[in-house]
């Protein structure tokens, strides 16, 4: 009580001398500080974990790892947290676009926790979409204490997104880049401010206390040859088909570890696959980014030295096949992960399959000496970019990522070459990226369109006006005019005795002889009504229910859900919060 009271004051002081516009940037501040904190917190506990457990002199303790850290993960989701996992940043999309933006405070914990279990005992995802979830949470728990509206927790979400990747990597324009992208759906000039704030924030907080220890990074050796560019354009059109090879696998091997209905064996059986991938090709054990430093450092072979099964194999043409199969069975690692239970994001993978690609070409180019001999690591940064762009669907994030956490420009050029081309090529077979498209397929999620947009956010449940009088169709027509003189509508539902809508009666269908007395003693009310044009479920989107009201002309629907008649939905009242919401947000 005394901390509502306080905060109440609070309140009212900053209505009294501070303006909206400042009080968001503050609290933009306030959410950089917190995700960054969190950020760092997520690198450290789940460097911490693996370093202590691959300490432990154990022959093949990367097979039963990843079982133990998705088993305790899934138990910890299902019986503590008490919360479904799955892709992090789909959730916060389908927070804003049907939850008013309000995310639960639980996210604000419940990600980090699960995601350093499962990623710091090797389970093959990222913890990028975790930090984000718990950045976003943190940014609209915020926005909810504050009283901030709908568009500033929105704005509120993406400052927290924002923190989270700029603290995780070091690199603020990154971050603020991908909030724009990825989360938010329309930014205005003045949103900017506080994204760059709650990034900038993030970054000095993840500096202040993990200093050069950030989650990846990479001085660049080589320099940008011009003569370069045809090959990066292939590269480019590979990485997008790389992109789509990784969300397909990525997404069927999900859901046939996700068929398994028990959680523990689900985990347990999820984890074993894992395990065996890992003991096969130890790069697939965790993030990645291990591996891929090694090959950008030109110590590809010493992969091998860490495999149980393959140490001391040095032969290129080696490295180059071990190096595919990486590729190959990448997408199978993340999705067992995800599907058992596990928790963490694509982010990693995407940047750890793109790396993987850019070494093959190089590789490949250069063993079978087609005249050019090509920077490996160049080449490998560039593939990084490349498949992070297409699987996104946010060209813009992977340039400027790549580029800061290289600490230079020096490969803007082919970045943004191969980005534009992987993000084409992946675009010509997948309209959407790995986050949204589930959320579009459902109606969750409906981007760039002003008018669906405000139409997800109607729920049809809200909308079923039940003041109608129902008639049996055994009735006879006087029993309906009694009807008509105690009802303010002119249409009657006819039901039968189950509740089941054998049709619709209008004021006009009996207006010539409503008044008859004769008709109103013999003629049967079935004989009057008529079949509707179509019937709406309660469980449709809204955009499908105006396909159904442009489709048949009608201003009225019946709804029916499970044969059992429930109301009506009509356009006007549609129209009238259509309105009503339209004005809320203008005015917002």
């Amino acid at each position: 009580m005394i901390l509502k009271r306080l905060l109440g004051k609070f309140l009212v002081w900053r209505i009294r001398h501070l303006s909206i516009k400042n009080f968001v940037i503050l609290l933009a501040g306030l959410t950089g500080v917190i995700g960054g904190l969190a950020a760092v917190t997520l690198k450290g506990t789940v460097h911490f974990i693996q370093a202590k457990l691959l300490s432990l002199d154990i022959s093949f303790i990367h097979v039963f790892l990843p079982v133990v850290g998705i088993l305790v993960t899934a138990l910890l989701a299902k019986y503590v947290l008490k919360e479904t996992l799955g892709h992090g940043v789909t959730s916060i999309l389908y927070y804003i676009s049907k939850k008013s933006s309000i995310v639960s405070r639980i996210k604000m914990y419940s990600r980090m926790l699960t995601s350093a279990l499962t990623v710091g005992f090797g389970g093959s995802v990222g913890l990028e979409a975790p930090i984000v979830v718990t950045g976003s949470a943190i940014g609209s728990n915020i926005g909810r204490l504050m009283h901030l509206n709908y568009k500033q927790r929105t704005l509120m979400i993406g400052c927290g997104a924002a923190a989270a990747i700029s603290g995780i990597f070091n690199s603020p324009v990154a971050g603020v880049i991908f909030s724009i992208e990825v989360i938010l759906s329309e930014v205005t000039i003045g949103a900017f401010i506080p994204l760059l704030i709650a990034s900038v924030l993030g970054s000095l907080i993840s500096m202040l206390f993990s200093g050069d220890n950030v989650l990846f990074s990479f001085d660049l050796t080589d320099p940008f040859q011009t003569s370069d560019f045809l090959f990066y354009l292939v590269l480019g059109a590979i990485c997008g088909l790389v992109a789509y090879y990784f969300t397909n696998t990525t997404l069927f091997a999900e859901k046939l570890v996700a068929k398994i209905k028990r959680p523990i064996f689900k985990a347990i059986i999820g984890g074993l696959a894992l395990g065996l991938l890992i003991l096969l090709f130890n790069p697939l054990f965790g993030e990645g980014y291990n591996t891929i430093k090694l090959i950008l450092n030109g110590q590809a072979s010493e992969v091998f030295s860490n495999s149980e099964l393959f140490a001391g194999i040095s032969d290129p043409w080696a490295i180059v096949a071990f190096a595919f199969m990486v590729l190959l069975l990448k997408p199978f690692a993340t999705g067992f992960t995800i599907g058992a239970g596990g928790n963490g994001g694509i982010f990693a993978p995407s940047l750890f399959i793109g790396g993987i690609t850019g070494f093959l070409f190089a590789s490949i180019n250069n063993l079978l000496d087609l005249g050019k001999t090509l920077s490996v690591s160049n080449f490998t940064l560039v593939g990084m970019c490349g498949v992070m762009s297409g699987v996104l669907h946010a060209p813009l994030t992977a340039i400027f990522l790549i580029a800061e956490i290289t600490s230079g420009y020096t490969l803007f050029l082919p970045l943004m070459l191969v980005s534009a081309v992987a993000f084409s090529a992946n675009s010509y077979f997948q309209k959407h990226s790995f986050y949204t498209a589930k959320l579009i397929e459902s109606g969750d999620l409906i981007p760039y369109d002003k008018d669906k947009q405000l139409l997800s956010l109607m729920n049809i449940s809200k909308l079923i006006e039940k003041d109608l009088l129902t008639i049996h169709p055994e009735n006879k027509l006087d029993d309906l005019v009694d009807l008509v003189k105690k009802s303010k509508r002119n249409i009657f539902p006819v039901v039968d005795e189950n509740n089941v809508l054998k049709g619709i009666i209008t004021l006009d269908d009996i207006r010539e002889i409503m008044f008859d007395s004769e008709s109103q003693k013999n003629v049967i009310v079935g004989t009057l009504m008529s079949k509707p044009p179509e019937t709406v479920n309660s469980n449709e989107n809204m955009q499908q229910v105006m396909g159904k009201f442009e489709k048949t002309g009608a201003w009225n629907l019946p709804v029916i859900d499970n044969d059992e008649y429930i109301g009506i939905v009509s356009k006007s009242r549609i129209f009238n919060t259509y309105r009503t919401k339209l004005k809320r947000q203008n005015k917002e």
